[in-house]
């Protein structure tokens, strides 16, 4: 669910900060998902996908010289 809601990043100059939570939930709706668990389950996802795309991001600038 979130590696297709990965066009609806929310960016900031160097940076990501989130996703869109209500395109993602609509997303998921039309995939037939749960909205109600989708609601509880998005925003812990989103947590650890922008953690992890900003530590990329780090990474992928202190490597160029």
């Amino acid at each position: 669910m979130l590696t297709r809601s990965g066009g609806q990043l929310r960016l900031a100059p160097g940076a990501v900060i989130g996703i869109d939570l209500v395109a993602a939930l609509r997303l998921g709706e039309a995939l037939g998902y749960d909205a109600a668990a989708l609601a509880e389950l998005l925003p812990a996802g989103e947590a650890g996908l922008v953690r992890a795309l900003n530590e990329r991001l780090s990474n992928e600038a202190e490597s160029q010289p």
